[in-house]
């Protein structure tokens, strides 16, 4: 099967090289041809153009930074769409919203090119290591179709098809809306209670032996305790793009978001402070920057 894929970021970028390494025809693209060369030294073709990686393949998988950018390379100059082959499917495996695939497909079905939501979730670790996890709207055979491609790029056990066409994006908007909410409520926690003299490492255990034990806990807000790491690999920036998408989600369909729209404000203040290219986890230095001294368990 021969592939195209569009947009070799953090993401992007080891997930089609893990294709190539599974012995995939690819055509890459991406604003900077810079980002290709790991992937044209193991075999890849370079495309000046989305239509370019369009052509002759019988799929093509975008990963992008924000509806804005997935809508341009589909109906921009040199657009991908109009270059896809009838019987083709693209994938789309960015962050994005319904309404967007919703017009992709009301173009894409006098071509005859099937489409499929396919955000994913396990950040760049899970993306070097194919073993993300992908939630997939569309039509149940266009997903048989494709499956083994996600299989090379997320563990098979939890590639999961979630309903119909925008049902994986809102998924993932979701799941992030949530992971985030976790961040800043955790944060806020250990802020208190280690202000009010508990041990951050005692204040932990105590929280994971308790009902409101989470992953988050357990091993997520690790890389901050433990190693100082806020997660660059996803930008402060992206994050308050998802944290919008969510809330303006909630307006579409009508649902009161009163604490969803706190934690995105938190984000943006976060964003305000520490700039775009922060991690998505700098929030939490909005709290130690009030007790003065970062949340660090001992080494």
């Amino acid at each position: 099967m021969k592939i195209g894929f569009i947009g070799l970021g953090n993401m992007g970028g080891p997930m089609a090289r893990n294709l190539l390494k599974a012995g995939y025809d690819l055509a890459v693209h991406d604003i900077r041809r810079e980002a290709a060369e790991p992937h044209l030294r193991l075999g890849a073709t370079w495309a000046d153009a989305p239509a370019e990686a369009g052509k002759g393949r019988d799929a093509v998988i975008t990963m992008l930074p924000t509806p804005r950018h997935v809508e341009s390379v589909l109906l921009g100059p040199d657009g991908l769409l109009a270059a896809m082959e009838p019987g083709s499917v693209w994938i789309d495996m960015s962050t994005s919203v319904p309404e967007v695939a919703d017009r992709v497909r009301a173009l894409a079905a006098g071509r005859d090119v099937q489409v499929l939501d396919a955000p994913v979730s396990g950040m760049a670790a899970g993306a070097r290591s194919g073993t993300l996890q992908i939630f997939v709207g569309g039509d149940r055979e266009t997903y048989e179709r494709v499956r083994p491609i996600l299989h090379v790029l997320g563990d098979p056990e939890r590639v999961i098809p979630v309903g119909g066409h925008g049902a994986g994006y809102t998924v993932k908007l979701m799941i992030n809306l949530l992971w985030f909410a976790h961040l800043v409520a955790t944060t806020e926690v250990l802020t208190i209670g280690t202000a009010a003299g508990v041990d951050l490492g005692v204040l932990r255990e105590a929280l994971l032996a308790s009902p409101a034990a989470s992953n988050f806990i357990d091993r997520d807000v690790l890389s901050v305790l433990r190693d100082g790491d806020y997660d660059e690999s996803f930008a402060l920036a992206l994050a308050c793009k998802d944290l919008g998408l969510a809330v303006d989600l909630a307006r579409d369909v009508k649902v009161p978001a009163e604490l969803s729209a706190l934690v995105e404000q938190v984000y943006r203040r976060a964003r305000r402070a520490y700039g775009d290219l922060a991690g998505e986890m700098a929030p939490m230095k909005l709290w130690e920057d009030l007790l003065g001294a970062p949340l660090r368990l001992p080494a």
